[in-house]
């Protein structure tokens, strides 16, 4: 939250001073809770290892204990017991029926009022209304969302007035190298198919 308002404070021309009492959060040692630990969110838990967070998980399977251990993640088998125990809340699923607004008033309810809400997945996990909401009655602290639905949101929506909400606009791979790897990844898989070859990104292997 502080970045955005931060650039804004050093920029303004109304500017004088800085404040000694515009104090953040640490994310050193605080409790990340990833839900949907794929290749993706495994990432961000390796990133996350290095800050010294302590990393919950939520998933469908639960990874082999040596990829647990390697980022010194522990398996949450209920989502629940995740929300409840985490600062950072960070959604890394895939949309379908069973993730539609998989975050909703009930869960916001579980989560921290110091906890911060992180969405890179897909917009309609969260039940944007039940996030307004939340949000409005500091029932969590914030949320950073790259992803809305839709998208853009309309200029006249809740959640583009709020001060504790930080939106990108689906920039999570937005890097020159990322698309290019991309790129590469979908030549490499319709070459595949074509030489009739494995898959290398099947979706739903076989």
């Amino acid at each position: 939250m502080y970045l955005h308002a931060g650039c804004h404070i050093a920029m303004s021309p109304d500017t004088k001073y800085f404040a000694v009492d515009w104090l953040g959060v640490e994310v050193t040692r605080a409790t990340l809770g990833i839900i949907g630990m794929g290749s993706i969110g495994y990432k961000v838990a390796q990133r996350a290892r290095a800050f010294n967070m302590r990393i919950l998980y939520h998933n469908r399977n639960r990874r082999r204990k040596e990829e647990e251990e390697a980022v010194g993640a522990h398996y949450c088998a209920k989502m629940e017991d995740l929300l409840q125990q985490s600062d950072f809340v960070m959604l890394v699923v895939n949309l379908t029926l069973e993730t539609h607004k998989l975050i909703g008033k009930k869960e916001l309810g579980l989560m921290k009022p110091t906890a911060t809400l992180i969405n890179i997945s897909r917009g309609a996990v969260i039940d944007q209304d039940a996030l307004v909401e939340a949000l409005q009655n500091k029932a969590i602290r914030a949320a950073a969302l790259d992803v809305t639905y839709p998208e853009p949101l309309p200029r006249d929506h809740p959640l583009l007035n709020l001060d504790n909400v930080i939106i990108t606009p689906h920039v999570g791979t937005a890097t020159a190298q990322a698309i290019r790897m991309m790129a590469e990844e979908a030549i490499a898989n319709m070459l595949a198919v074509l030489n009739d070859q494995p898959i290398p990104s099947e979706v739903f292997p076989k």
